[in-house]
């Protein structure tokens, strides 16, 4: 059985391995489990290492430390390629107002931070953990950690890991005794608040439609689609046409006729304008008499057209077809000319078979492109991250330059790759399933190594009195 001593014991890589799948299997396995209808999730990893460090088992430091690193840089570079794509658009239409809030937020935490250590004279790197523990902040911790062995010359302060390991599971349980008295006082039903959002999110008008309008209005009669279109000045795509009982695919420069049945494309809310400005909704059908034209999805798959806008490419009038939506995250959106493809756009494409099948070679539709995963991408975009991390940055009365560290780095990489890599012919996308499982990967590897590395100190700290304190510190804190 010496074996299975040295295994458990002595410093290897066989070690090393069997500790963090421990860990990990074990955290993950428990926080799937709800009492009271609340389970605790990855949370329950940082637990898990807790309690294997404080009964002994260790990991070679240099060991633990580029785990933890490299899960923190899996896990930031992960969100960052989720939410690039959308990043830019979501900052104009509102993103200035929440950074604000969130940047006064992290403020007004750092001054209550400051504030407890002078009065309670606890370290401040010790506090600074249970900052980031208090709201939960993984990536917040790992930019501070880079911060304050920068400022060390170099060293690794342990007492930060520990602070956030101490105020980190307490700060969970906070939060989630927090929001179920809430719920139970104010009487919330959780489905009824997800519908309500959903609903705010996505507000009925702005979702697509579909609608035949018969054509009556003599302002229309002669004239071509594009010029309709131009007219109205919203957002609509005409797919087909039904003139004189053949239908048609509707083209720039297709002229509408008075008694032409249009089949339109648009958002719910402009229904109302643009059946008043063409003619009266007609109860015909007219997709149901595709007669030779079909209806198809097809996947952007083809590098050549990412980041391209539709209008650009010019798709209808070199084939004779019309795109009427497209599917994008789980989000059906109307065809316009200005709007840019992405990686895994799904478009309803509407034409004959062989100028479908020419749409197709151009865009791509390869489920199996789709599939593979993009490892040069990923591994330039951390290696840049992790060079942008590292550029020390000066500031007129600060001693120190500041550096964006290994967690706002690959980040801020991240999201600039998911939006622009394209123009670089560097295709970041993921699938959502591989996406998610590189961000929990991550995150697991790094609240392991924080476990493990604070689990020797964990129970003595609290057993002092000084964890507790700590808590009370973390309450303050989240109470911002």
């Amino acid at each position: 059985m010496n074996w299975l001593k040295d295994l458990l014991l002595n410093d290897s890589v066989a070690h090393t391995i069997l500790i963090y799948c421990v860990v990990i299997a074990t955290g993950v396995f428990l926080g799937k489990i709800k009492i009271f209808g609340v389970s605790l999730g990855i949370a329950f990893v940082l637990f898990a290492g807790i309690t294997l460090g404080h009964f002994g088992f260790k990991v070679n430091h240099e060991v633990v430390e580029f785990i933890r690193d490299f899960g923190l840089i899996l896990f930031v570079f992960s969100i960052g390629l989720q939410v690039g794509p959308g990043f830019f658009s979501s900052f104009k239409k509102g993103g200035l107002t929440l950074n604000l809030l969130a940047m006064i937020i992290v403020l007004l935490g750092g001054v209550t931070t400051v504030v407890i250590h002078f009065i309670t004279k606890t370290s401040l790197p010790m506090l600074v953990g249970v900052m980031s523990g208090a709201v939960t902040n993984t990536p917040g911790l790992g930019a501070a950690q880079q911060a304050l062995i920068q400022v060390s010359g170099g060293k690794d302060i342990p007492q930060i890991g520990l602070g956030y390991a101490v105020a980190y599971p307490f700060g969970v349980l906070g939060i989630i005794i927090t929001m179920l008295i809430i719920r139970k006082t104010l009487n919330i039903r959780v489905k009824d608040e997800l519908a309500e959002y959903d609903r705010d999110q996505h507000p009925e008008e702005s979702l697509p439609a579909r609608l035949s309008i018969l054509v009556t209005n003599p302002d229309v009669f002669g004239k071509s689609i594009r010029e309709i279109t131009g007219m109205i000045e919203t957002g609509m795509v005409i797919s087909r046409v039904l003139h004189n009982g053949e239908l048609l695919v509707a083209a720039s420069d297709t002229v509408i006729n008075e008694k032409d049945v249009i089949l339109v494309v648009t958002r719910k809310g402009n229904i109302p304008l643009i059946v008043g400005k063409i003619g009266t909704l007609s109860e015909m059908d007219i997709a149901a008499r595709s007669g030779s034209l079909v209806s198809r999805r097809l996947l952007v798959t083809n590098k050549e057209v990412f980041g391209k806008k539709l209008g650009s490419l010019r798709l209808r009038t070199r084939y004779n077809i019309n795109i009427t939506r497209v599917y994008r995250s789980g989000l059906e959106l109307v065809a316009t000319p200005e709007l840019s493809l992405q990686m895994g756009d799904k478009l309803t494409v509407v034409g004959d078979e062989p100028s479908i099948a020419r749409v197709t070679a151009e865009i791509g539709n390869s489920i199996k492109r789709l599939d593979e995963p993009n490892i040069i991408p990923l591994f330039l975009g951390i290696l840049a991250g992790v060079l942008l991390g590292s550029i020390p940055l000066r500031f007129p009365g600060m001693v120190h330059p500041i550096k964006l560290g290994l967690a706002g780095g690959p980040l801020i990489v991240a999201i600039l790759l998911s939006r622009y890599g394209y123009k670089l012919h560097l295709v970041s996308y993921t699938t959502p399933s591989a996406n998610l499982m590189l961000r929990e990967i991550g995150i697991v590897l790094f609240l392991a190594s924080v476990g493990i590395v604070s689990g020797e100190k964990f129970i003595p700290a609290l057993v002092s009195g000084e964890g507790f304190a700590w808590m009370g510190s973390r309450a303050s804190l989240q109470g911002w």
